[in-house]
């Protein structure tokens, strides 16, 4: 019941969330059909998505502006942008047009990824609950549940556009929740709270590099398990599905646990714990002899990365002022984001070099970086 509760509390984020899971899950079982589709290579495929990097990065740079503008609007607006800019990379036939639509597509997603996560900061202000790794948990069981259908639907000859439309018309179905999206009221600063902008920053750049690379962890792996599935081990375009499924699959139940975990543990050891646990699924899929030991090393992977991304959110959020909080989370956003968005070119460029086993490797070891050295400074951040 909780649960429940608390998923109301935030009904608006929640369904940004859950629009943009429907889109990178069906997304990331598209890419054995994207790519062919706009005639492009790995290493091109993984420039296309430089590209598009590009576009979210200005995009969340210009975030904060937009939803100052945008008010009550930004979520459903931009749910409703996301869902049209989704359809042009279906329809992509050329590796220019491809990199270009997915720059349009990924920049809607920076502008709702940045906003989302501030308004579920906010709230987890106003409201004294945590509500952080709830609605990450809702994007990686949304994201597992498209990542399915989507794979069942290119098994019965689906292709990219037939597929994006239908996500479109769903995300667009969640508006209405959108709307309703209570707005919490603006607070002033808080007694206790050092508000010097060298500690800010003391405070965003470890957990902003920590988000980052969770992200980039999260999707390689999305955007890259359902190739080395098919194309490594033999599995089918809905075996090769069942990848990126486990992955959020995991990765929901993870985060959900981490809400309860996050009552008796500190966002560091949960950080620090989640780390050292998902660099090990990264190994072991990328030595796996065959599907199965590779599921086992996925679900590993999205079990323990679960909880990296959303603890960094929630620590930053509760430690800085409140009359900075908004503008803290978009700067977290902005650096850490850049690894959802520079996951996939990294494996592809690397996949060229050193195959996709070897690829999955160099994530484990980005992953340990986190325990070893990015949990330490941001302990230290917050002690400064």
């Amino acid at each position: 019941m909780r649960f429940l509760s608390d998923l109301a509390a935030s009904r608006g984020p929640a369904a940004a969330f859950a629009a943009l899971g429907l889109f990178w899950g069906g997304f990331a079982a598209l890419v054995p059909a994207l790519k062919p589709q706009a005639g492009l290579s790995d290493a091109g495929f993984g420039l296309a998505m430089l590209v598009s990097t590009c576009g979210a990065v200005l995009a969340m740079w210009l975030a904060p502006a937009v939803d100052a503008r945008l008010g009550g609007r930004a979520l459903p607006v931009l749910v409703a942008a996301m869902a049209l800019a989704f359809l042009l990379p279906g329809l992509s036939t050329t590796g220019t047009a491809f990199a270009l639509t997915m720059a349009l597509a990924a920049g809607a997603c920076g502008l709702l990824d940045v906003v989302m996560n501030a308004r579920v900061a906010d709230l987890e202000a106003a409201g004294r609950r945590p509500l952080m790794s709830l609605n990450h948990a809702l994007y990686s069981l949304t994201y597992a549940a498209s990542a399915i259908g989507t794979g069942l639907a290119r098994e019965a000859g689906a292709g990219p556009f037939a597929v994006f439309a239908t996500l479109s018309a769903v995300a667009l179905a969640l508006i209405p929740l959108a709307v309703r999206a209570p707005l919490p009221q603006a607070e002033g600063a808080a007694p206790g709270h050092a508000a010097a902008g060298g500690r800010i920053l003391a405070l965003v750049l470890p957990a902003g590099l920590i988000v980052l690379i969770g992200f980039m962890a999260e999707q390689a792996t999305e955007g890259w398990s359902a190739l080395h599935l098919e194309r490594n081990l033999g599995a089918g375009a809905a075996a090769g599905a069942l990848g990126p499924a486990l992955l959020g699959l995991t990765m929901g139940a993870g985060r959900l646990w981490g809400q309860s975990l996050a009552r008796r543990l500190s966002e560091a050891t949960l950080i620090r714990g989640g780390a050292i646990v998902s660099a090990i699924g990264a190994l072991i899929a990328a030595a796996s002899p065959t599907p199965t030991l590779a599921y086992v090393g996925f679900a590993t992977l999205g079990a323990g990365v679960s909880v990296v991304v959303p603890m960094a959110f929630a620590r930053a959020g509760r430690q800085v002022p409140p009359n900075r909080r908004a503008r803290a989370i978009s700067r977290l956003s902005l650096i850490g984001y850049a690894g959802f968005f520079a996951g996939p070119p990294l494996m592809g460029f690397l996949s060229e070099a050193v195959g996709l086993g070897g690829a999955f490797v160099a994530i484990a070891a980005l992953l340990l970086l986190i325990p070893a050295v990015l949990v330490p400074w941001m302990k230290a951040g917050a002690t400064t």
